[in-house]
């Protein structure tokens, strides 16, 4: 019961200070329809308990799994094995994440169905897939990070020059949305697991770092190649119902209770059955962890369909229709002041960024302070959500105007920095990319897109997640670059 209330906690100071701007909103720039206001603030109660249940669920199932798959594999002393078990887990793992399901949702409905859900899904885990298993051989046969990492960007930018400008943004979001709260406590955990067994123990450390930042590059791969096979130029979006407001308060909820479940059960599914099957043959845990794993699955699934019923009926809608309503405001100055207060309280009360800036602390041997990482990350997202509304205001302005010297910059970076800040910063853009990110923050871009003229639900709606993955990958190495100073 502790450990739940902790984790209750930890989603409230998450949650509660998006719900408190939408309610000053609400008596001062954009007053919002009684019925869609209580329907977010049920939302918003919903996202925390499921979101609570979510998060103890995959302490006590997924990340177990994940820490016995990653000894199983290493063990196997096969690297065949290495490679089918990175292709599987990583496969299955990201078809269950929660963001990427928010996203895709996102994506189909702008589109109205000509990019599926399903498909952008399966290509992205696809993707990830691909590279955890490659990061996974990266580890056992010592190939250094930054040179792997080098690699897949130049092969993103390469790919970029044939890509349309919808797919850019859509490719650059999924790598910030398919790290989420799913996938990296599973990545860390197998990463952990294989370089914890290696022969060579003295780069353990570094190792266990650096996978979630390759699984990252994976999910924009596949996007970009969907851009060049299809005829990405037809593809056009809107959200023509943003500021639709549904008459009742219970049924949306209610309708998104079966096909919610279903969607989950799904996602979750394979991952229940690998672990049994793998239990039956490899590791055949005693019957008190087997029980304690699949309770945690159990909670994962109640927590992650709390969760998303939470955030398709109650939360997103009013995201949207507040970034709609104060882009029609004659003084744009509103509109990018409360992004960047948006990007700041999230980045602030993502309970993970908490986690990460004790982590450097500790292994700077205090030489960088949790209070700088903070302070530093916090201006940084700031600024990342503001430069997207930037992008709506002024149409001239594109994603890869950000994108292109950001990641530049982080690979140059990755040259200088100690090693282990590479693969820290390069997890981090997970970290920073929550579950406020892909909901709250993306439907209120979006809902500024559909309010300027000029600007493409498609172009300029997407790309935030993105922007708010970037800053911390170029924030920590630059800390990094400090500490190696320091160290001197």
């Amino acid at each position: 019961m502790e450990v739940i209330l902790t984790k209750l906690k930890e989603v409230i100071f998450s949650v509660l200070p998006i719900t408190v701007l939408v309610i000053i909103l609400n008596f001062t720039l954009t007053p919002i329809e009684n019925i869609m206001m209580i329907r977010f603030l049920i939302g918003s109660t919903l996202i925390t308990v499921g979101l609570t249940i979510f998060l103890f669920g995959v302490d006590n199932g997924v990340t177990p799994i994940g820490n016995i798959m990653g000894n199983s594999i290493v063990k196997s002393n096969k690297v065949y094995v290495v490679i089918f078990a990175g292709l599987i887990l990583g496969f299955f793992i990201s078809v269950a994440e929660p963001d990427l399901h928010i996203l895709s949702s996102q994506v189909n409905t702008v589109t109205n169905g000509m990019i599926s859900s399903n498909v952008l899904v399966v290509a992205v885990s696809l993707g990830v897939a691909t590279l955890i298993s490659l990061g996974l051989m990266r580890i056992v046969y010592n190939f250094p990070l930054k040179k792997m990492l080098l690699i897949a960007y130049s092969l993103i930018f390469a790919l970029s020059l044939f890509s349309s400008q919808e797919f850019l943004a859509i490719a650059f979001d999924a790598s910030g949305a398919t790290t989420g709260a799913l996938t990296v406590p599973f990545i860390l955990a197998l990463a952990t697991g294989v370089s914890n067994l290696k022969k060579d123990r003295i780069s353990n450390e570094s190792d266990s770092f650096g996978l979630v930042g390759i699984a990252s590059a994976g999910a924009i791969i596949p996007v970009l190649i969907m851009s060049i096979i299809t005829n990405a130029d037809e593809i056009t979006g809107s959200l023509e119902n943003v500021k639709i407001v549904s008459d009742s308060i219970i049924s949306p909820f209610i309708n998104q209770i079966i096909p919610v479940s279903i969607e989950v059960m799904m996602a979750l599914t394979p991952i229940l059955i690998i672990f049994l099957i793998s239990n039956k043959f490899a590791f055949k845990l005693s019957k008190t962890k087997k029980r304690k794993i699949l309770f945690g699955i159990l909670f994962t699934f109640i927590g992650l369909v709390i969760f998303l019923i939470g955030v398709n009926a109650g939360f997103m809608e009013v995201g949207a229709m507040i970034g709609y309503e104060l882009a029609v405001l004659d003084n744009k100055i509103y509109i990018f002041l409360i992004a960047m207060i948006l990007g700041m309280v999230t980045i602030i009360a993502e309970p993970a960024v908490y986690v990460l800036t004790h982590q450097i602390e500790d292994v700077t041997s205090g030489h960088i302070k949790k209070k700088t990482v903070l302070f530093s990350l916090a201006i940084g997202v700031a600024f990342s959500v503001g430069f997207s509304i930037v992008r709506v205001l002024v149409p001239s302005v594109k994603l890869w105007h950000f994108l292109l010297p950001g990641y530049i910059i982080a690979l140059v970076l990755s040259f200088i920095v100690p090693e282990l800040f590479v693969g820290i910063a390069f997890d981090s853009g997970g970290v920073a990319s929550g579950p406020m990110t892909a909901t709250f923050i993306l439907s209120f871009t979006q809902g500024a897109a559909e309010a300027v003229e000029g600007a493409n639900v498609l172009i300029d709606g997407f790309g935030v997640i993105a922007l708010v993955a970037m800053t911390p990958i170029i924030t920590l190495q630059l800390l990094g670059l400090i500490y190696k100073f320091k160290s001197k």
